[in-house]
């Protein structure tokens, strides 16, 4: 598969999905058709409010994108129902130039795997089993279908039976003695225009009579079979012809190995390989989430080159990107924020600039190379834009941001202090979300020093419900912190009407003692004129790792 995935980082925040999109769009009218947006988080009520005003669909989203499975599979399954013929199997075998089948049931779930070898030791046993070269396993339906014949008297068609194979190539004396070593309701006599062996078989009560060339029958051995129930079959093929086809008239579920080995179709490629070639199997059925057969894996598709590539924005490091990045090539990141550790493979495009919103860089990117801005991507990225610079008010906003702005808010019609105050009072985290949900909706993980740790924001009017919720969000920062192994995690709650905000810290005590703003309570310290976790808070953290010295043992 190719494609090219344009996604911001986990815990999308307004500006990671706008700018997505707004430079998906740029690259799809500039060299990179295929480029679509995407995400790896849930977007937030603010995100909804902004993609709902102008209209745009949230961005794919793609929680992994390591080669999985799915991308290298044959999804056109070719496969048989455990009531086809070995006969009709052999045919698709033959014309489609494959040596297994899966066999499956109506819900498309797997039975098993035909394969031609074991079919060919079924048809051609070998030389001290030749007995069972004479045993038919099949319904009088089955058989017909098999010869493409005609039933012309009929007993039971549906009825499997497994029935003794004779040939009737031998004096009328001999093939009557012959009889007498047989149960006749278990014999498929085989026999050509010797009518003196058709009417003995029939007299004597065989299942069935079958025969050969295509020659006519006469119709008094027809009415002699109707009388003594024996059933009646006209072969077009000659009589050896014939012997070898019956043997095939047995449905594929008698010859089947129900033993295989299966993969979900989402299984990353790197988990499954060394499972899958040490195995003895050719192929592999790929399910879905439901157990339906969706396609199948055979061991020359991990030959196959995944063609997925990322363009990051708003982000260049990999503890941020989503779930695989290490795994598939990086061609492109945009984005304002600080350059973290993050290698390539070869040379890529990167744009980093001190700007206060990625969507500003890609609005810049259309208005430098002269591309056409469509209305509702303009609000998009007007929407990026005042969310990260809280409409020009925040620190790291640049003159750069300002006139972008001004220029979107003509393309798209907007007037940009309205739809900021709508934007920040559309929904508040504190009141819409679960502690759990609210402290990770906005959260970036770092490392510096050697230690990691995690930086969540939201922005909020006022602080009055972070207050009523304090226990609870301190609770969930813990916990969180505990699971990802953190040194330490904070939450910065900004009020962006009065443009100061609230530091929450959990974490090592030792660290926390270095924060030296002013202590509102324990864990919690007032940052006024802080409102930028990129420019202002994250310098002081990483500033405060310096002068750590971790306790020992």
């Amino acid at each position: 598969m190719s494609e090219i995935l344009v996604i911001g980082h986990r815990n999308p925040d307004t500006d990671a999905i706008c700018s997505a999109i707004g430079y998906a769009e740029f690259k799809r009218r500039t060299d990179l058709p295929e480029a679509v947006a995407a995400r790896c988080g849930d977007t937030n009520d603010r995100i909804d409010f902004v993609l709902k005003t102008f209209g745009v669909p949230a961005p794919r989203f793609v929680a992994d994108v390591s080669p999985k499975v799915s991308d290298v599979m044959q999804r056109q399954v070719i496969s048989v129902s455990a009531e086809a013929t070995a006969a009709e199997a052999l045919g698709l075998m033959d014309e489609r130039d494959i040596r297994v089948l899966p066999v499956l049931d109506t819900g498309h779930r797997c039975r098993g795997l035909l394969s031609l070898f074991k079919l060919s030791k079924f048809l051609f046993p070998a030389a001290n089993r030749l007995v069972d070269s004479r045993r038919v396993l099949s319904s009088l339906n089955n058989l017909t279908r098999t010869l493409h014949g005609e039933l012309m008297v009929a007993r039971e068609p549906d009825e499997e039976q497994d029935l003794t194979l004779m040939i009737g190539a031998m004096s009328l004396e001999s093939f009557a003695a012959r009889l007498d070593n047989y149960q006749r309701e278990k014999l498929a006599v085989v026999v050509g225009d010797r009518w003196d062996i058709q009417n003995l078989a029939i007299r004597e009560g065989v299942r069935v009579v079958i025969v050969t060339g295509g020659l006519k029958i006469e119709a008094k051995t027809i009415e002699a079979a109707k009388r003594k129930q024996v059933s009646l079959i006209s072969s077009p093929h000659d009589t050896a012809t014939t012997a070898a086809l019956c043997r095939a008239a047995v449905e594929v579920r008698h010859v089947l190995n129900e033993e295989f080995l299966c993969f979900r179709e989402h299984a990353p490629l790197a988990a499954v390989r060394d499972e899958a070639t040490a195995s003895g199997y050719q192929i592999f059925p790929v399910l879905d989430a439901q157990g339906q057969t969706v396609g199948i894996l055979s061991k020359t598709d991990f030959l196959k080159t995944v063609t997925r590539k990322l363009i990051l924005v708003d982000h260049n490091e990999l503890s941020q990107a989503v779930q695989g990045a290490d795994e598939v090539e990086i061609i492109e990141i945009i984005d304002h924020h600080r350059i973290g550790a993050l290698t390539t493979h070869q040379p890529i495009l990167f744009r980093n600039e001190p700007v206060g919103s990625t969507s500003t860089i890609v609005a810049d990117c259309f208005f430098r190379h002269g591309v056409e801005l469509p209305s509702p991507i303009a609000g998009l990225l007007l929407a990026g834009v005042v969310s990260d610079t809280l409409n020009l008010t925040s620190p790291t906003t640049t003159p750069r941001d300002a006139e972008v702005l001004k220029k979107l808010e003509q393309l798209a019609g907007v007037n940009a202090r309205e739809f900021t105050e709508k934007l920040f009072a559309s929904g508040s985290l504190l009141t819409l979300k679960s502690a759990p949900q609210a402290i990770t909706t906005d959260c970036k993980e770092y490392a510096e020093a050697g230690v990691k740790f995690s930086v969540a924001q939201i922005e909020e009017i006022g602080f009055d419900q972070f207050w009523k919720r304090k226990a609870e969000l301190l609770e969930a920062l813990e916990k969180y912190r505990e699971r990802r192994r953190h040194l330490f995690s904070v939450l910065l709650v900004t009020d962006v009407t009065t443009q100061n905000s609230l530091l929450a810290v959990v974490g090592d005590t030792a660290f926390i003692s270095q924060i030296d703003y002013p202590k509102r309570e324990p864990g919690i310290f007032d940052l006024r004129d802080v409102v930028s976790r990129k420019k202002q808070l994250l310098p002081y953290l990483t500033h405060c790792l310096r002068q750590f010295t971790p306790a020992k043992g």
